[in-house]
């Protein structure tokens, strides 16, 4: 059982191409990222996760799993949400310091990505 368990709203109801801000993810040890769009009628968003040990220097893209995959093993490294839906997503091996959230939006939505990790 863990210790601990954050639930962090990395984005909220963003309309726009947005970076969340910087989380500390270094003591956790499970780390799952729910998305969500709402208000959808045309284009998507498209999220994608970034990892940084200085919190300046970030490697971009990290691949993790997809939660609604068929496959366990899927590796992706974006999830585009084009509806209103709910998608989630789980970084088995992250071997980062720092964490953050990128929704790139095209024309309509708003959306959410909320981190859950626990250590």
């Amino acid at each position: 059982m863990s210790q601990y368990t954050d639930n962090i709203i990395a984005l909220n109801a963003v309309t726009t191409t947005t970076t969340s801000s910087a989380y500390d993810m270094s003591k956790r040890e499970q780390i799952g990222i729910t998305f969500t769009c709402t208000g959808h009628s045309s284009g998507n968003g498209v999220f994608t996760v970034d990892g940084s040990n200085d919190g300046t220097n970030w490697v971009t893209g990290l691949a993790f799993q997809d939660a609604t995959s068929t496959a366990a093993t899927t590796w992706v490294t974006s999830k585009t949400l084009s509806s209103n839906t709910t998608a989630g997503i789980f970084i088995p091996y992250f071997a980062f310091k720092l964490i953050r959230v990128v929704c790139t939006v095209t024309t309509d939505g708003s959306y959410t990505a909320v981190i859950e990790a626990s250590g």
